[in-house]
């Protein structure tokens, strides 16, 4: 008798546990140079059981591609505006790296008036047919497009802050691997939050907090901070007007899915950056390290110490930043 009901009871764990590992992940904008790769490492996870990808063109062949991957992800390509809510039913997560990238010679900032209607689209559609999903933006200008992503929202009335997030990892990602290089570490173990927003003087890398802790004298410490800050215009040099940066986006991407499906199944002290809804400045949204739950935000770890010079980049930071997100605000109020 009692075999029977140890039996039984490792069954109804294996069960929970197996349904705990179960996110339905759909990613819009799965066809461009951020969005293939992207699917191609979620679809290597064993987080994900359900992969839909939606574009406007092609996503047909790069589910049939993917869905010959020997994991246990589930794949279906979806085209078109029609087919939208079939591929966002279900969603527990919502990835955006649809829009158009930066070439040569354009800020982030240029990209505002073609992928602020995307994603005002996009994040509309999520707003009617995955209310509860979490949404994670990666299209540029982020400091833009999170204001768009919260205004559509709460349009629809099913806005919760603790679940909508500006997808920054990829300045954490650039940070860990330039300090590691500097200094001879292993960048896996290196951890430098990175707070503020996603463009330029609004990347403020706080390495003061760095783990483990790193000095720098004063003018390499200014190299470092400026090489974080310009790192995406570096990428868009060297691929001379083939494109941004695609392949490390979808790595920085996917490691924040990945972060954010392991907390949302329980998993314990998950921290990652993002740019959200915030009260840690006079912004309304800001990125600060985030401790992540089954419900989205459990917690803003907020800014916590920093250096006179990591102090001065924030000021300088946020009347830049605060521009950006009434430019995003201002789209959605004045759309038809």
């Amino acid at each position: 008798m009692l075999l029977v009901l140890i039996r039984l009871v490792v069954a109804v764990i294996l069960k929970l546990w197996l349904v705990s590992k179960n996110a339905k992940v759909a990613v819009l904008g799965a066809s461009g140079g951020i969005g293939q790769p992207l699917s191609l490492l979620l679809k290597n996870s064993p987080l994900v059981s359900r992969l839909t990808l939606y574009d406007i063109a092609h996503t047909p062949g790069v589910a049939a591609d993917l869905s010959h991957i020997e994991t246990r992800a589930t794949v279906k390509g979806y085209l078109g505006p029609e087919q939208l809510p079939d591929c966002l039913k279900g969603c527990d997560v919502v990835v955006i790296p649809a829009g158009v990238p930066r070439k040569p010679g354009m800020t982030r900032d240029d990209l505002f008036n073609t992928n602020a209607t995307i994603v005002a689209t996009l994040t509309a559609a999520c707003a009617q047919h995955c209310p509860e999903a979490m949404i994670c933006i990666i299209a540029n200008p982020v400091n833009s497009t999170i204001p768009i992503t919260a205004e559509v929202f709460k349009k629809h009335g099913v806005y919760n802050p603790s679940k909508i997030f500006g997808v920054t990892t990829l300045d954490i990602v650039r940070a860990n691997t330039f300090v590691a290089e500097l200094k001879g570490l292993d960048p896996a173990r290196v951890n430098v939050p990175v707070i503020g927003g996603h463009a330029g003087k609004t990347i403020i890398p706080l390495i003061s907090q760095c783990t483990p802790k790193v000095d720098f004298p004063q003018d390499q410490l200014t190299a470092l901070t400026g090489r974080i800050q310009e790192a995406g215009t570096e990428v868009v040099k060297a691929k001379a007007g083939a494109g941004s940066a695609t392949l490390s986006m979808a790595y920085a991407g996917a490691r924040f899915v990945f972060s954010l499906v392991d907390a949302m199944n329980g998993k314990e002290g998950v921290v990652e950056c993002s740019f959200v809804q915030s009260q840690e400045t006079d912004c309304a949204y800001f990125s600060t390290p985030l401790l992540l739950g089954k419900k989205g935000i459990e917690k803003n770890l907020g800014i916590g110490k920093v250096s006179s010079f990591e102090e001065k980049m924030i000021a300088e930071a946020i009347p830049e930043l605060k521009a950006s997100i009434k430019k995003g605000e201002d789209f959605v109020k004045n759309m038809k």
